[in-house]
């Protein structure tokens, strides 16, 4: 792992401890410090953030605000996109890769609607709606040429972008989503968590966000030292933002007789799929029989000793495979 991989972990255990132990007091500014480190690491990547208002030029009320971390200048280098899941925001989901990849791509990370600092006040709530958002946010920045690399609920967003802009979209990365899933499939899914997705999507209480991480992370081990007290004031500070809207967005990504898996199109770009094999969330089986949908332009990648959220667990590996397969 590479030196400044190492000294974030190394701060972010600092601060969780120091936390802990004065945790009636020091839990907010634990949060602050956090994401003003998490902001200094991007920075130092050459990453900028930046906001596009996607309705600038509507009269209509209905606004829809998009939030990105974009490379300062640009070097001419291959484009990325990097679309995280449903569980904290780009900056969490990706703190272990933007070092290594900001070294190889321009960059784009953006949070999606109702993450971070996205929001609409439009009422549409589809993965569709998210890559429309993304695509023309995208447009405005000046990106017209990328590859994607989107983890679970953004492979979601990822795959219905690529679909939707072909002519700008190089290759796909897709990562640990069940993106293909029939309506059998996902109550195999739901009834395997032995609890209402939502409630571990969108935590509100200790054990909610415990399984979740335990679910999410294969090694996951020291997670089991995290107490409860912790974990709740995390659910109060963190968590509490648009709760209902993250629902629905659950809610339309579970609806029933949606024929995802029997009408989902075909991508026409080259597509890596890489998945852990101790996925508890979206077992192997899908990454292959989404592998089959696609066909000959898409090959799947295995990582051992991985869970769903392989890029904690094997974030290393993780930027290997991307860079092989988009510059190879």
């Amino acid at each position: 792992m590479e030196p400044y991989h190492n000294l974030l972990k190394l701060a972010l255990r600092s601060l969780l401890a120091a936390a802990v132990r004065l945790r009636d007091t020091t839990f907010k500014f634990f949060t602050a410090v956090a994401d003003t480190l998490f902001s200094l690491y991007f920075a130092s990547c050459s990453m900028l953030p930046c906001t596009v208002d996607l309705d600038a030029d509507s009269s209509s009320d209905d606004t829809t605000t998009l939030h990105f971390w974009a490379t300062a200048a640009r070097n001419f280098r291959p484009s990325l996109v990097m679309i995280h899941g449903k569980c904290g925001d780009s900056r969490w989901q990706f703190m272990y890769q933007v070092g290594h990849l900001s070294r190889r791509f321009d960059l784009y990370i953006p949070d999606l609607l109702f993450f971070g600092k996205s929001y609409t006040a439009r009422k549409e709530r589809s993965e569709v709606f998210q890559a429309e958002c993304l695509a023309e946010g995208l447009r405005r920045l000046g990106v017209d040429r990328f590859s994607i690399y989107g983890i679970s609920y953004g492979g979601y967003v990822g795959y219905h972008l690529a679909d939707m802009i072909p002519d700008r979209v190089d290759k796909v990365v897709l990562m640990s989503t069940g993106v293909g899933c029939n309506d059998d499939q996902k109550d195999e899914l739901v009834a395997k968590l032995g609890r209402d997705p939502k409630l571990l999507l969108v935590p509100r209480t200790t054990d909610d966000l415990r399984q979740l991480m335990l679910k999410s992370v294969y090694r996951s081990g020291y997670m089991k030292l995290i107490p409860d007290s912790f974990l709740q004031d995390y659910v109060n500070v963190r968590e509490i933002g648009h709760k209902k809207e993250k629902m629905e967005l659950v809610d339309h990504l579970l609806a029933k007789s949606s024929g995802a898996g029997r009408s989902l199109p075909v991508l026409t770009q080259e597509t890596l799929l890489i998945w852990g094999n101790k996925d508890y969330v979206f077992p192997m089986n899908l990454a292959y029989q989404l592998q089959r949908h696609l066909g000959s332009k898409a090959r799947v990648a295995i990582v051992k000793e991985a869970g769903h959220a392989v890029n904690m667990d094997a974030p290393d590996e993780v930027n290997r495979l991307i860079i092989s397969f988009i510059l190879g």
